[in-house]
């Protein structure tokens, strides 16, 4: 047995750490073609940005916010687009953020995990966060022919879009928040005598404040800068009007931007530039608005 014991011993070997496993050719060839996509990628993003800038900078005044779309560029603007943007995005939230936030506290919370309905739901909530933007047009278009609403150039529809649109990513960054309190507040709160529904109404929803916060403003931005949905709806490219209601028709920025790139004059294409420098900057203010509220209201357990 001695001996047998001696013997197992010296067959055992250290693991030796694999030094020169990352100089091997093939990962090499793996990082260097990441790394030049990479710097593909990059280069095409500052060039397109220093490209806006350059051509937009200079048009770039009040004129832009104060003046209505003109067949001459000296004198247009996009203030329909501007107030369209405004209009469709307070909608979509109105539409999107009490829906999603309720049905991810319910999935979270409440639900069983065990159950395939539940489980399916969750599924299918990951995949639709990857559906292309222009299937959403889609669906939005087909829900209002349901309806026989003939005139689907409304905000309204505009807004029932991209909501579909954002629904689930507000739905998994409010799980994703959800899951960072400390399952010891809830064990705490029940312990005190509070029901299931206050200690989420009461301890879990305002600790996870700034994750829903952040989240939604990100998905709000997104749909800000979505135009394929809205063209599949029949979004106006011009009008010389402002939006007043749910059921205006109604243009925004990323449209109005689309319509004087197709233009053939330089003016416009200057204008369309300056537009982008505009949405730019307030996704960037959105963007800063999300990364302040997470910093100042995150609570570190």
């Amino acid at each position: 047995m001695k001996a047998d014991n001696r013997t197992s011993e010296s067959d055992i070997r250290p693991l030796k750490l694999g030094g020169n496993a990352e100089r091997a050719p093939r990962p090499l060839i793996f990082l260097g073609l990441l790394w030049l996509s990479l710097l593909v990628a990059f280069s095409v993003l500052v060039t397109l940005l220093v490209t806006i800038l350059v051509e937009g900078l200079p048009v770039l005044s009040s004129d832009l916010v104060t003046e209505y779309p003109s067949s001459r560029p000296e004198e247009a603007g996009a203030r329909p687009a501007i107030l369209g943007s405004v209009w469709v995005i307070i909608t979509t939230a109105v539409l999107t953020l009490p829906l999603g936030i309720a049905a991810a506290v319910h999935l979270e919370e409440f639900a069983d995990k065990h159950n395939w309905l539940n489980r399916l739901i969750e599924l299918n909530v990951q995949n639709l966060a990857a559906v292309p933007s222009i299937i959403y047009g889609l669906l939005a278009l087909g829900f209002l022919a349901m309806l026989q609403v003939d005139n689907k150039n409304i905000v309204i529809g505009g807004a029932l879009a991209l909501s579909l649109l954002i629904l689930p990513v507000v739905i998994m960054a409010t799980r994703e928040g959800l899951r960072a309190v400390p399952r010891e507040i809830r064990d705490a709160s029940l312990a005190l005598g509070a029901t299931p529904w206050q200690t989420v109404w009461r301890q879990v929803l305002p600790a996870s404040v700034p994750s829903i916060a952040t989240g939604s403003i990100l998905a709000l931005s997104r749909a800000l800068g979505e135009a394929a949905p809205l063209l599949v709806l029949g979004a106006l490219v011009y009008i010389t009007f402002d939006p007043n209601g749910l059921l205006s028709g109604y243009t925004t920025l990323p449209i109005q931007i689309f319509n004087w790139t197709g233009r053939p004059q330089e003016g416009f294409h200057q204008l369309a530039a300056a537009t982008s420098v505009l949405l730019l900057i307030v996704l960037l203010l959105m963007n800063a608005l999300a990364i302040y509220i997470r910093n100042a209201y995150q609570k570190r357990w």
